[in-house]
């Protein structure tokens, strides 16, 4: 068997800037402000700049980023939110956690994301229901925005209000406009996978409306007034700690030159694979962060079992849409049905990506695939 290779190659990051993340923890320890200090702020005010929101509240990770979302907004029971069912759990969990109803819908074959048309039967499920539509939660899969124009149409026409999961695109664009600034409110990930990832759990939540900002303030800490200890409304413990903060800010000086890198690489795979696989694509004026490099194959486990063979690790993301899990099989779903994600869950592979994936490596992980597959 060959030598495994890393799907993700942190190592890789670690040893370029090592010893600045480091430095930045090192700071964080010796001025001892470990919840909320000055690197929270610093960071917050540069993910703003960098996407050009107006205001970015850095928190705990990625899902209570989405709940902290729904929660300012003040989504409840019987009302519907509409997630595409191609996607991870947390994007419908945070739904049930207000009590609302996650209604599902289909996802496009080319991009993997959400289907303005499934989003538009699966309002028409949720009337039927005597549920209330209230928000979609597009999801940016693999690093990729979602079709936000076709999506922006239908919300407007039926009074939906959008909140992106951006949990693996933020750095990506979309006709001009930076993840960050597309719905109402965009939140992220930064967890330790991510293209911009921290040394734990991490997240953000991102949007324009000064209301909605103060919101989200109060609510990621126990809902808090003036100070912690005058709590005018029932919030939660959703801080991101200093430390991860200055870990993120040291990965944020190198995050463009990573960007650049990885869709060198996804540019590179698509050119070797694309004769013999359905290789990823863009939509039209949309940029990618590439979180993952993903393909549609045939007889998608056997190849993946002979590419670990040979020392080359692949994942699913994702083997099993949400509709189909225990958790939520009872809830509704568009009423035209969801075969592309079902179709998808079988055939999709998820190939090594990552800044720092040189030629040779690229090559031996395509000569793998041609073989396998």
């Amino acid at each position: 068997m060959s030598t495994p290779l890393p799907f993700i190659d942190l190592g890789a990051q670690r040893r370029r800037m090592g010893e600045r993340v480091d430095a930045a923890i090192r700071r964080v320890v010796d001025h001892g402000q470990y919840i909320m200090g000055p690197e929270v702020r610093e960071l917050e005010r540069k993910l703003a700049e960098f996407c050009g929101a107006r205001h970015a509240l850095g928190c705990s990770n990625g899902t209570d980023a989405l709940g902290l979302a729904l929660r300012a907004m003040g989504v409840k029971p019987g009302d519907a939110v509409f997630v595409p069912t191609f996607t991870f759990a947390a994007t419908a969990e945070v739904v049930a956690w207000c009590g609302a109803t996650p209604v599902f819908v289909d996802v496009l074959p080319d991009s993997f994301n959400l289907d303005p048309a499934s989003l538009k039967a699966g309002i028409e499920t949720a009337k039927r229901h005597k549920l209330h539509p209230t928000a979609v939660i597009p999801v940016d899969l693999y690093g990729q925005p979602a079709d936000y124009p076709g999506i922006e149409a239908i919300a407007k026409a039926e009074g939906l209000w959008i909140l992106s999961d951006a949990a693996q695109s933020f750095g990506a664009a979309l006709g001009g406009r930076k993840v960050g600034t597309m719905g109402l409110i965009t939140t992220t990930s930064f967890f330790p996978s991510k293209p911009l990832g921290c040394y734990g759990d991490g997240g953000a939540v991102f949007t324009d409306d000064l209301r909605v900002a103060g919101l989200i303030d109060s609510l990621r800490v126990h809902g808090k007034g003036s100070d912690k200890y005058d709590n005018v409304r029932i919030g939660a413990n959703c801080r991101l700690d200093t430390i991860q903060a200055a870990v993120l800010l040291a990965k944020l000086e190198i995050f463009r030159d990573e960007i650049a890198a990885r869709n060198r690489i996804a540019e590179r795979y698509n050119t070797l694979l694309q004769d013999m696989v359905q290789v990823p694509r863009l939509d039209p004026g949309a940029t990618s962060v590439w979180a993952q490099y993903t393909v549609v194959v045939e007889n998608r486990d056997a190849v993946a079992a002979k590419l670990k063979d040979q020392g080359i690790p692949t994942m699913v993301y994702y083997p099993m849409p949400l509709h189909r899990q225990t958790a939520y099989k009872h809830y509704p779903v568009a009423a035209n049905g969801l075969p592309v994600a079902e179709r998808l869950s079988a055939s999709v592979l998820s190939l090594p990506m990552h800044p720092y994936l040189d030629e040779a490596t690229q090559d031996r992980i395509v000569a793998a695939l041609r073989a396998a597959a």
